[in-house]
């Protein structure tokens, strides 16, 4: 690593660790399996059902219905955590001990991993031909100019899944060097991203299948390496949810949205996923209530960069996941996602959609490229309202950012979300200023207020960028 790498993942690092969201029935329930995994040593949920609402029901008892991949990532973070909180007279079962422990499991799953990812996009980038300045653009705006940077501060797994996809996606590129780790690495991740998010099978394949194509030309020996350490690498993950399923369920083969009665539409297709739908498809790229282009427009021009991308078997791989998944989110029947900023089922195609960013910088003109500076910088502007206020906004606002998240900011109300991670119910006003909020941002913690709380993270991103920069000159 670099000092340019490191300076790209401290920024991003801190822009995730800064922020803590607190609850919701999503993250409710996969922290529900953390903690009785490591309270009660079980996978049942039956003490913490009532914090959510998001849960399956098989054989008279409670369990979370959610791919358990993050959730079991985070279980040695918490256990770890937990006598370390108790030595330092917290209780951990009580709100400000859960509280912390949900914090750390979220900073070192989804904040870690995405600031992970964001350096492996920056790396495979150049590799594939685009300039640094170029694959620097298209880290940032994949790291906090899209809806990533909300995902990458809650403890659900989009964002998770998304990165370690783009790790699988990088080892798949170098597979060609020959070296086994390179295999066992896309397995590995790309069977991972699987365990937390289950659309996540489909790429999963695509990279596997990327990884063949780029050690065909090997010899025997070393192609039998490579393709030995990517199977054991995605056949680990496997077991591992097979032999979970098996412990909950009874089969391997039962997942928890099959025992999910509470949403009707799991009942369509298959687990709610039919055609797409063009009105679907629509407000998924161009909608004011879910719409990824008005929050993110910079993306509109990735299709054009993937087209400039040298390797045009990596431009292909990376392409069809993006649509993959954007087509997947208009295919299914909870499209809006709930609670969501942007369309975050379609989240995971934003990283392969960076990569044409970064080609695409590279080609054109410094006019040109100065377009695309000001218009990704709209993009982490508006990424960091959300961030700051509600990164999850109430599914009953149409328009999230001009009727809730704007207005907050802009009055200095910041970190809105009033859901624990022991609290489940109705809809809360998000604005009702109750105390102690239960979402905070690290700036709180100091004793600012207001906006004034978000100095010490634009003290730390310049900082950042400084180094960024001097990292630059030296190259």
């Amino acid at each position: 690593m670099t000092r340019t790498h490191w300076a790209l993942f401290a920024l991003l690092f801190v822009a995730y660790a800064y922020f803590y969201q607190a609850g919701g029935w999503n993250q409710n329930t996969r922290y529900a399996l953390v903690r009785a995994i490591t309270n009660e040593h079980t996978f049942v949920i039956d003490p913490y059902q009532l914090s959510t609402g998001d849960k399956a029901f098989d054989h008279g008892h409670y369990y979370s219905d959610k791919a358990p991949g993050l959730s079991l990532t985070a279980v040695p973070i918490v256990a770890i955590a937990r006598p370390l909180a108790r030595a330092l007279g917290v209780d951990s079962e009580d709100y400000p001990g859960i509280a912390l422990l949900s914090y750390l499991a979220t900073v070192f799953t989804a904040g870690l991993f995405t600031a992970m990812a964001g350096v492996a996009l920056f790396s495979l980038c150049v590799e594939l031909g685009s300039s640094a300045a170029g694959a620097l653009v298209a880290a940032v705006v994949f790291g906090l100019g899209t809806p990533i940077w909300t995902l990458a501060t809650i403890f659900i797994g989009h964002a998770f899944s998304a990165s370690l996809l783009v790790l699988a996606f990088a080892s798949a590129c170098r597979a060609g060097d020959g070296d086994w780790r390179r295999g066992a690495m896309a397995g590995l991740c790309a069977g991972w991203a699987t365990v937390s998010e289950f659309p996540a099978a489909i790429p999963a394949v695509v990279i596997a299948l990327l990884t063949l194509v780029h050690v065909w030309r090997l010899d025997r020996a070393r192609r039998l390496r490579v393709v030995g350490a990517l199977t054991i690498g995605a056949l680990v993950p496997a077991a591992v949810l097979m032999a979970y399923q098996y412990a909950c369920f009874g089969s391997p083969f039962h997942i928890g949205y099959a025992s999910e009665s509470s949403y009707v539409g799991m009942q369509q297709g298959f687990y709610g996923v039919d055609l797409p739908r063009m009105i679907r498809l629509r407000r998924i790229l161009f909608g004011e209530y879910r719409g990824l282009l008005p929050l993110a427009p910079v993306l509109a021009c990735a299709p054009v960069g993937l087209c400039l991308v040298r390797r045009r078997l990596v431009a292909v791989a990376a392409a069809v996941i993006a649509v993959y998944y954007v087509l997947l989110n208009a295919s299914y029947a909870y499209w809006e996602g709930g609670w969501s900023y942007g369309p975050r089922h379609a989240s995971p195609a934003i990283p392969f959609l960076c990569i044409g960013l970064a080609a695409l910088w590279t080609a054109v003109p410094r006019l040109v490229r100065g377009a695309l500076a000001l218009v990704a910088a709209y993009g982490v502007a508006l990424t960091l309202v959300a961030v700051s206020t509600a990164p999850l906004p109430p599914n009953n606002i149409r328009r999230p950012v001009a009727e809730l998240l704007w207005p907050a900011f802009a009055d200095g109300d910041l970190a809105l979300n009033p859901q624990t991670f022991v609290s489940g119910g109705a809809n809360p006003d998000f604005r009702a200023h109750t105390e102690p909020k239960a979402a905070f941002n690290l700036g709180m913690k100091m004793g600012l207020r207001g906006l004034a709380s978000l100095l010490p993270l634009m003290l730390t991103s310049a900082g950042c960028a400084f180094a960024l920069r001097r990292s630059f000159r030296s190259r």
